[in-house]
């Protein structure tokens, strides 16, 4: 099963505007700087407060973090940190569904008050400095990064968010030594800096004005993020369990920490979705049948974040795991689903949809039913480009029909 790459323009984007991406050299490469005062990131009280909140908000209890964080607006009206909290909350909305634009608003405005409160507290309380650079980085870097999902392609929009997310960025280097919050940003440049290039070899011009990375660094400090920060340690887990997945090939990593995120927030159905693909990408076929058939459950009972998205995931999969045990009639109905599901959202060229179909048709080959199966290895044509796998394929299947009459 061959994934959906993101394409390049999106990595750059993340170079320039993700939250806490930095010019590139870590804290050992920088003379620290003057200390300077945290005010609530690193204070234990603040953290014990939003612990049960930040619980609930990854769990997709929206109205108890809500109410929680709504509690620390009052409190400390005059910091950004609510704010920003309470954008991360419609973050998550957008997260399991990126078709659904319904909630970019609110994020969208939530990030602009965090921006107004840490330029006010910048500019009130120079002492403050590196705790207002965190939060004005931060939220021009979501920013930036919502505008450059494929489901908006907003790059003039992404731009200017990273340049002010650089900025700021800029003024931050040396305080890592104050919060392990403040890593995460050096261990994604670190990371994708050199994965860019090396796997678009057109971009390695431009990465020239860059200065160097160092991905295997850029891991260490991810998994450090992970088990050293309050805020950002969730984060970071998600952005290494995707490199690991998908870029390092280490899948037993991701599946450990796909593992670790849903049994932490079972009900989060983005790591409910991506622990059944870690499963399945693994090999885990037994494990895997029944995440996923719970995955299709809570679709049907109509649970708040599962959707057709996670439905084409979970059906598909289930559709491969009864066609390796030759239950063609299972398998036959979980694909038909993800077709269902594929089309209800209109991802029509991805391969979960054109892989549906090729097992359709051999299914129905196999059950001699040829004109049917003639109908999916043309539709598989008619969907994808000449240069696709599913297209390749497809075509040679159609040759051996027809040879075959």
């Amino acid at each position: 099963m061959k994934y959906k790459v993101l394409y390049p323009a999106y990595f750059l984007i993340l170079l320039f505007s993700l939250a806490w991406v930095v010019e590139g050299r870590t804290q050992s490469q920088v003379k620290a700087k003057k200390d300077t005062t945290i005010i609530l990131l690193s204070d234990l009280g603040v953290q014990i407060d939003c612990s049960q909140a930040l619980d609930d908000l990854y769990n997709f209890k929206f109205d108890k973090a809500e109410q929680q964080f709504r509690w620390l607006k009052q409190k400390y009206k005059w910091h950004p940190l609510p704010y920003f909290l309470m954008g991360l909350i419609e973050w998550w909305k957008i997260m399991p569904d990126l078709t659904n634009k319904s909630y970019d608003d609110r994020f969208l405005a939530y990030m602009d008050t965090t921006i107004i409160v840490a330029e006010n507290l910048y500019k009130r309380y120079p002492p403050y400095k590196a705790e207002s650079n965190f939060f004005l980085a931060a939220a021009y870097g979501f920013k930036g990064r919502l505008y450059s999902e494929e489901e908006r392609k907003n790059w003039t929009k992404a731009a200017a968010a990273g340049k002010q997310a650089l900025h700021y960025l800029e003024e931050s280097k040396g305080y890592h030594h104050l919060s392990p919050e403040l890593l995460f940003g050096d261990a994604l440049y670190n990371y994708f800096s050199v994965w860019v290039p090396e796997n678009y070899a057109s971009l390695k011009p431009i990465m020239w004005f860059f200065p160097k990375g160092d991905k295997q660094l850029g891991l260490k400090q991810l998994r450090e993020v992970s088990y050293n920060a309050f805020y950002t340690r969730t984060e970071a887990m998600v952005w290494l369990m995707r490199i690991q997945n998908s870029y390092e090939n280490n899948k037993q990593e991701a599946l450990h920490l796909s593992d670790y995120l849903h049994k932490t927030y079972p009900d989060n159905p983005f790591f409910h979705r991506y622990h059944a693909r870690a499963l399945y990408s693994a090999g885990r076929f037994m494990q895997a049948e029944p995440v996923c058939i719970k995955i299709l459950e809570r679709i049907d009972s109509g649970m708040y974040g599962y959707e057709a998205t996670s439905g084409r995931y979970a059906s598909f999969f289930l559709g491969q795991i009864y066609e390796a045990r030759n239950n063609l009639s299972e398998a036959k109905k979980y694909y038909l689903l993800s077709k269902m599901y594929s089309e209800k959202i209109g991802a029509t060229e991805t391969g979960y949809y054109l892989y549906s179909l090729i097992s359709l048709g051999e299914i129905a080959e196999k059950e001699g039913k040829k004109t049917e199966a003639r109908y999916y290895f043309k539709e598989v044509k008619k969907r994808s480009g000449r240069k696709d796998e599913a297209f390749k394929d497809a075509k040679k299947r159609l040759r051996k029909l027809e040879k075959e009459e």
